[in-house]
């Protein structure tokens, strides 16, 4: 054949495999120049419930369990749904959440991490346990397309941030034990930065004065939700002119530091160390104008946001008082009924001494002492018949409470044994209605919460 020919025939087989090779690289392109966007989850630790006395399940034992699973994811969609909805808006409207949000499990729970056996616990009820992992993403919709149908305000609102704002200033020179100089020049330009998004800036004195205060949540007295520290050294340095023989002082910023910390939860969420060069100015007051500036480049307008509107947030609970091991861990299985805490864990335990939880709670936005006396002592002091457990003191995102456990300390266990378990001393009344059918068990319940009957009553449970 004449290579005349030849040459266009193997020109067109290898235009033909480039071809190929482009088309396969163009289908795998997406994936590579634009991730799939995943889910946000979150994992929750939940317990289900079920009273064994109902007819129902003394005919079908495999019924009961099937339930006890049921309510179980319930709970740990119902602790999602914490997340977005404060606790009395959710027992206000728990019929219409449920139909629209706890009711859908299959479409909001990603997964079952963990799963407990079925046990019969001394208070009459069958206990289960689970660890799940939850389309938080997913839950947030589903309650914004409720509250669009029902015309509800649902979701809670956190409000712009409020941040307290603090600029000292250091000469590098001095001793590190100098005290340094508040600027007020540089301060006042870093909250002008603040103000400009929307937020709201607080004093830094009256920010430490409240953190003092434990019992400032229960006054209304409420810390600012962050506080920016910065700090900057300076040098003055003289330089002679070489045509005029004018000296000429600058000021030369050797280093500065900025610090984000989160007032609720002690945590610091942002902090930078930076070494310019050829930085000086002529003017002093100038150089601290630029040093407000700096800091503030530092910080977006999301960055607070984003930071306040975390789903969860970590703290520690030191729990002085405890008599014996297997109290402690029936805290610990109290502490996950709670709709608050997403979960907990006992991390180090001593007899009548200093025993530590950590515990995941849904991200309030709020003072953490105020969560904790309403949310957490509060069922579980009126599970104990008394105040029993008391706060202590809180710094950042540690907690003391102590627990008194009585002349006689066995019967503090028996107490959590044999009483209902404190999550349902917040429980609605359509969960109560649906759940207990034993009447012992329902009066034990209506003990623990003095205004369930009367909602049960007028509900015609």
């Amino acid at each position: 054949m004449n290579s005349r020919f030849q040459q266009p025939i193997i020109h067109r087989i290898f235009l033909s495999v480039i071809l190929l090779i482009a088309s396969g690289l163009a289908l795998s392109t997406p994936l590579l120049g634009k991730p799939a966007e995943q889910a946000e989850t979150l994992i929750v630790s939940a317990e289900g419930l079920a009273d064994p006395n109902s007819d129902t399940y003394k005919r079908d034992k495999g019924l009961m369990i099937d339930d006890l699973r049921r309510d179980a994811q319930r709970q740990a969609i119902e602790k999602a749904v914490g997340v977005y909805v404060e606790s009395n808006t959710l027992v206000e409207n728990y019929l219409l959440i449920e139909d629209k949000v706890l009711s859908k499990s299959k479409g909001l729970i990603k997964q079952i991490l963990d799963q407990s056996s079925p046990r019969l616990g001394e208070d009459g009820l069958m206990h289960m346990q689970i660890k799940a992992e939850v389309f938080i993403a997913e839950v947030k919709s589903a309650l914004q397309s409720l509250s669009r149908e029902s015309r509800l305000s649902l979701i809670k609102e956190h409000g712009n941030p409020t941040i307290s704002v603090a600029v000292v200033i250091r000469d590098a020179r001095r001793s590190s034990d100098t005290t340094p100089e508040n600027s007020t020049i540089a301060e006042n330009i870093l909250k002008e930065h603040f103000v400009d998004f929307g937020y709201r800036v607080w004093s830094e004195e009256y920010t430490r004065l409240l953190q003092q205060d434990v019992g400032g949540g229960q006054t209304g007295r409420k810390i600012a939700d962050f506080s920016v520290i910065g700090e900057a050294k300076f040098k003055q340095a003289s330089i002679t002119l070489k045509a005029s023989g004018i000296q000429v002082t600058k000021h030369v910023l050797t280093s500065w530091t900025v610090k984000c910390i989160n007032n609720h939860t002690g945590e610091e969420i942002y902090f930078n160390n930076k070494v310019p060069k050829n930085k000086s100015w002529a003017d002093e007051d100038q150089a601290l104008e630029d040093i407000g500036r700096l800091i503030g480049q530092e910080f977006s307008k999301d960055f607070f946001e984003t930071e306040l509107m975390k789903p969860s947030q970590k703290y520690q609970i030191q729990l002085t008082g405890l008599p014996d091991y297997d109290t402690a861990l029936l805290f610990k299985d109290e502490f996950v009924g709670l709709r608050t805490i997403l979960n907990a864990e006992l991390l180090n335990f001593e007899m009548n001494g200093l025993s530590i939880y950590e515990v995941e709670c849904t991200g309030s936005g709020g003072s953490f002492a105020q969560v904790l006396n309403n949310t957490i002592l509060k069922p579980l002091n009126t599970k104990l018949d008394g105040p029993r457990m008391q706060l202590k003191s809180q710094h950042g995102n540690v907690v003391r409470v102590t627990i008194d456990p009585g002349p006689r300390p066995e019967l503090l266990q028996q107490s959590i044994q044999h009483n209902p378990p404190a999550s349902l001393a917040a429980a609605s009344p359509e969960r109560i209605g649906k759940l207990i059918t034993d009447r012992e068990l329902l009066d034990k319940v209506l003990r623990m919460n003095s205004g369930l009957g009367k909602s049960m009553k007028e509900s015609g449970q």
